[in-house]
């Protein structure tokens, strides 16, 4: 299989101040020398406890954030390396699942427009990006009256699932979902799961799917990493895992 995606040695340290003074004597070890890949079309979960990284890890996956030290390579190029217009091109194929859908869209737009606006950063589907959303509200499971409502008049599932039509509408070949059923209420959650699943396998996603929730990852991932205290512990096919 054909590896998308390889993280090698990654750490990410914060100062600690501990002192009056507010100076900087020890550091606070986020991510400690994190390596693997994720294949194409893989689908990963990411598991541990709150505070065991998985976030951090995420942001400097994404770029988000920038490593302490270590390597990210994306189809075989070197993430790290990248800066301006470059970053920009690559970071259409990668694209992020936020946790709370609620905080992650502007309430002052519509899911329309929410869309709309990523379609037109990148360039895509110019002069058709009307009937471009439209196709992904459906894809994601939603009615296109939806497109002319904002986040307020939305159910937190529906907002999840205009969050996933937000990051599918680059046309990505990576996913990084952050926590993505967390804030949902538990009769949404499995809907979202399903979704997830049923849309990785269609389009051929690779996904990195975060969570706590090990009952969630035993459905959906096909290999597990467990973090512990910044570190990758174990790593397993679900099966030989559970």
């Amino acid at each position: 299989m054909t590896t998308i995606l390889e993280v090698r040695g990654l750490s990410k340290h914060y100062p600690v101040a501990s002192s009056v003074w507010g100076r900087s004597r020890r550091v606070l070890r986020a991510v400690e020398g994190v390596s693997f890949r994720l294949a194409e079309g893989e689908t990963l979960g990411l598991v541990g406890e709150s505070g065991s990284g998985k976030s951090t890890l995420a942001r400097l996956i994404l770029r988000l954030e920038e490593p302490t030290e270590g390597e990210i390579s994306f189809d075989g190029e070197d993430l790290l390396a990248l800066g301006g217009g470059e970053l920009r091109r690559r970071r259409r194929e990668f694209q992020m699942v936020f946790q709370d859908p609620h905080a992650s869209l502007n309430p002052r737009m519509t899911a329309g427009e929410t869309i709309s606006e990523s379609l037109k950063a990148h360039g895509l589907h110019r002069g058709r990006e009307e009937e471009r959303v439209m196709e992904l509200l459906h894809q994601v499971g939603l009615g296109s009256e939806i497109a002319t409502r904002t986040p307020g008049r939305l159910s937190g599932g529906q907002r999840q699932r205009v969050g996933i039509a937000r990051a599918l509408a680059t046309e990505p070949r990576l996913l990084v979902a952050d926590e993505p059923i967390s804030a949902l209420d538990v009769s949404v959650r499995a809907q979202i799961v399903n979704l997830l699943a049923r849309l990785q396998g269609e389009l051929r996603l690779s996904l990195l799917f975060i969570t706590h929730d090990l009952a969630v990852v035993e459905q959906i991932a096909d290999r597990v990493a467990v973090l512990y205290l910044g570190r990758i512990v174990e790593m397993a096919p679900v099966r030989r895992l559970f």
